[in-house]
């Protein structure tokens, strides 16, 4: 299945644009996509933390991806 994954960010930065299309296969968890997204770009694990949100929440790596679900990059954040 194709998943759009949208970066936010410094993961912006790192895979050079904001949107980025996955091949996965059916039953992926957010676990696993994470594990593709570092090995197609290794800079990405140089982030303190980066977190996956599918349909808006936040998703461990157990969470079950669907064709069609929002998934969303969110690097570490700092403010004031």
């Amino acid at each position: 299945m194709k998943c759009v994954v949208k970066a936010f960010g410094i993961s912006r930065e790192m895979v050079g644009q904001r949107e980025v299309v996955m091949e996965l296969e059916n039953g992926c968890t957010a676990g696993r996509l994470k594990a593709s997204l570092y090995a197609r770009y290794p800079r990405l694990q140089n982030l303190r933390s980066l977190f996956i949100a599918v349909n808006g929440r936040y998703a461990d790596d157990g969470q079950p991806i669907a064709e069609g679900d929002e998934i969303a990059l969110i690097p570490p954040v700092s403010g004031g």
